[in-house]
């Protein structure tokens, strides 16, 4: 169990009004009040793209439609192996830069008429830090050894990809600036499961089954597929734009925050945010959502919106969490192992964030005055426990949350 937690002043609110019921309140989403304060606060704290509370979604078998948040562009394609249909799709030829999710392609390039047991040591171990941990040093080894923007071009016609390019002759080496779109991002995860010698498909799925939470660069990629559905899921997100993705008070981006507008096809300016993977037992599901979102947006304020889009979609044989999502207020607040703010930290959420809160539990008093608070909400999907006193809801316990 953990904890996030940190009583710096730079996050205390200036000016905050004080509870009607008692002076121990936090910032609530849904009061105008409480909103004005919060975007007074000293520092990074940003209530202004502190997303609410999100219903639950449909069972994962209901009809459904993906709901996008309003300022967001997307394109979606969710493939049922089983019945060989799609469940959903929007804008699904729709061309994006890839970001990560280029790593697929790097390295199903590197395998291609050749086992894993054929890397030397060092090249499989950068192929399991660039799928586990998409490390950018790794993809860029990669693409200066095997001909940058020819890697693309050799998967293009090996997959049959219709709406994948190479990057612009602008940006020859930015291989995250490779167009994709989601019904490609369906071929390739077809043709890995599909397709594919049995060793590389059980070498490259085994990496993206181990994802971990925090990337190399420092960004919290277990957002979209990782943050909607229980396991069995195998993911390769893909982020660009951002200045910093929690994990890490500060982190660079795959690729510069602002890129030159060009003339090719692929908007380079916004930020994007994606996430591809297959979900549920025998690999049964593949989804596709990919995202640009309005510039200037939060890392935690577009990994909200992924995580709500995604969770709207109809994903057959998938499993949702059970808890309730909670918008989130701050900038550095911290998981914690226990309900103090002297046990462990297990990591830093991307500010105002959303959380699955499956229960909650006293703990030590924090204070960010004028608050207080000595409830502490557990996060399954960290291991961990925060203080509520950072939960964007008006009373000290999430309301409908039980008791641990």
């Amino acid at each position: 169990m953990k904890t996030l937690i940190s009583t710096r002043g730079r996050r205390t609110p200036r000016s905050a009004p004080r509870s009607p019921h008692r002076g121990t309140t936090r910032p609530g989403l849904w009061a105008a009040t409480a909103l004005a304060a919060l975007m007074c606060t000293t520092g990074a704290a940003n209530a202004a793209n502190s997303p609410s509370p999100f219903p639950s979604p449909p069972p994962a078998g209901a009809s459904a439609q993906a709901e996008v948040p309003a300022g967001v562009t997307a394109g979606v394609a969710v493939f049922d192996r089983r019945t060989g249909a799609f469940t959903e799709q929007l804008n699904t030829s729709a061309q994006f830069r890839s970001a990560s999710v280029v790593k697929l392609l790097i390295a199903l390039d590197l395998l291609w008429g050749r086992s894993p047991d054929a890397l030397s040591a060092a090249d499989r171990a950068r192929v399991d830090t660039m799928l586990r941990g998409s490390d950018d040093a790794a993809a860029s080894a990669f693409w200066s050894a095997n001909g940058g923007g020819a890697i693309v071009d050799r998967m293009v016609s090996r997959l049959g990809l219709t709406d994948t390019a190479r990057p612009p002759a602008t940006h020859p080496g930015y291989w995250g600036y490779t167009a994709l779109s989601a019904r490609d991002t369906v071929r390739i995860y077809r043709h890995l499961l599909d397709s594919a010698p049995a060793a590389v498909r059980d070498y490259l799925l085994g990496n993206l089954r181990q994802s971990t939470r925090c990337a190399t660069d420092g960004y919290d990629q277990h957002f979209g597929i990782a943050g909607s559905f229980e396991r069995p899921w195998a993911v390769k997100q893909g982020w660009s734009g951002f200045s910093s993705g929690g994990c890490t008070s500060a982190a660079s981006s795959a690729t510069p925050t602002q890129a030159p507008h060009s003339a090719e096809a692929i908007d380079l300016s916004r930020p994007a945010l994606h996430t591809t993977g297959v979900v549920g037992a025998g690999d049964r599901t593949i989804v596709a959502v990919l995202t640009l979102h309005p510039s200037g947006t939060s890392y935690g304020k577009a990994y909200s919106d992924v995580g709500r889009l995604t969770r709207s979609l109809n994903v057959p044989g998938a499993t949702r969490p059970a808890g309730t999502w909670v918008g989130t207020w701050g900038n550095g607040v911290r998981v914690r192992t226990s309900t103090s703010t002297t046990s462990g930290a297990i990591t830093t959420l991307p500010a105002g964030v959303e959380v699955l809160v499956r229960c909650q539990k006293r703990g030590q008093e924090v204070s960010v005055p004028p608050y207080v608070n000595d409830w502490w909400a557990h996060l399954p999907q960290y291991g961990g426990y925060m203080t509520n006193i950072y939960l964007s809801v008006l009373e000290n316990q999430v309301p409908g949350v039980p008791v641990c």
